[in-house]
């Protein structure tokens, strides 16, 4: 019978690898590429697997428990479902990479072996993260263990984005309430607030994607040209990539010297080896990442001018602060997808921190109201 420490230990290394097996799944039923769909599949089984070993060292009463993956889990694969692996992976690759280390104290799972195959999930994983669209059939053997270069975590930017709409223009409204100004007033003032900060949004990331871009075109360029001018120093950086990776010194030369055999070819692959750079993305659209910047930004900033429309007073700020606070616990509990932290603490966290900046700036606002009435 397990000491009662050790028991919870094997209890969350249980909820833990049927949460990941969970995920996988869903990841191998949304994805297209067959090769990829099938890696994710050999991935969930690991983990079942893994679920199995903890199960042997709880008490036959405790095998049942957390049999169920987390909310958690079933947010990730519900997103992996409804917008693709690409949408999640990310996030996932944060978590694999945030955990990897997790059973090099536990002496059940050093025994077991569990520490390798958890490393290696987590290399497999930051592969296909580091893509954008997942890795293709043999390529993943080839690129397991790649510095992630590029794509961003798309949810992270779609929760933070609506949160810094919502609390800022909160925050505004709360500002020119204070100030004990009409209702009009304040739904014109929040509506410029979301207009302006959307807009702004938008041209920052604008700039942010298309000067990233630029950078990139110009390491492209830079890196055609030496190339052309040296083409066995770039064939000797190739080959010393690929020994990194663990490629044996022959094999390695080989490679480079197949995939530099054609200038096209060679450039294509030195951009993405030794700049972690895809040449058919550059970094993605300037003009999407604005419009996608513009628009969360004015999901989270449009609720707490929503009341205004049909309140007026104290019944408006009310409404505002309510309808405000259930939409900060739903952002803070999608923080919680990509940090770890519980969805309730993640919530309530959420919700103190926007309503703590309400409260300062309706406290300034109230403080100049008075002081220029």
């Amino acid at each position: 019978m397990p000491k009662t420490e050790d028991a919870q230990r094997y209890r969350a290394n249980l909820q833990g690898e049927i949460d990941s097996a969970a995920v996988y799944g869903a990841l191998a039923a949304a994805e297209p590429d067959p090769n990829l769909a099938e890696v994710y599949r050999k991935l969930a089984s690991v983990e079942s697997a893994h679920a199995q070993f903890w199960r042997g060292h709880l008490d036959q009463k405790d095998r049942g428990l957390g049999v169920r993956p987390s909310s958690r889990a079933r947010m990730m694969a519900w997103l992996a479902r409804r917008f693709g692996p690409s949408f999640v992976l990310p996030t996932i690759a944060a978590a694999e990479a945030r955990d990897v280390d997790a059973y090099d104290r536990q002496p059940e799972a050093v025994a077991g072996g569990l520490p390798t195959a958890e490393r290696s999930h987590a290399r497999v994983i930051e592969a296909a993260a580091a893509t954008g669209r997942g890795l293709v059939g043999p390529s993943i053997a080839t690129l397991e263990g790649r510095h992630r270069g590029g794509g961003g975590n798309s949810l992270r930017a779609a929760v933070l984005g609506a949160n810094d709409g919502l609390v800022s223009n909160l925050s505004l409204v709360m500002g020119v309430a204070g100030a004990a100004t009409s209702a009009h007033t304040i739904l014109i003032t929040g509506i410029a607030g979301l207009v302006a900060g959307s807009c702004s949004m938008a041209m920052g990331e604008w700039l942010s994607v298309n000067s990233a871009r630029e950078l990139n075109q110009r390491q492209i360029a830079t890196e055609a040209a030496e190339l052309e001018q040296s083409p066995e120093e770039e064939k000797e950086e190739l080959v010393l990539i690929y020994q990194a990776k663990g490629l044996p010194q022959a094999q390695a030369k080989a490679l480079a010297d197949k995939l530099l055999s054609n200038k096209d070819t060679a450039l294509d692959t030195l951009v993405r080896e030794e700049l972690g750079i895809d040449p058919d993305s550059l970094g993605g659209s300037a003009w999407a990442a604005a419009g996608a910047s513009f628009c969360l930004f004015a999901f989270g900033a449009i609720f707490p001018v929503a009341s205004y429309f049909l309140l007026n007073g104290w019944p408006a700020v009310v409404a505002s602060l309510a309808l405000s606070g259930v939409v900060l616990a739903a952002i803070g509990a999608g923080t919680s997808l990509f940090t770890g932290r519980g969805f309730f603490f993640s919530a309530a966290r959420q919700v103190v921190i926007g309503y703590a900046a309400a409260a300062i700036t309706f406290g300034i606002g109230r403080l100049v109201g008075a002081s220029l009435s």
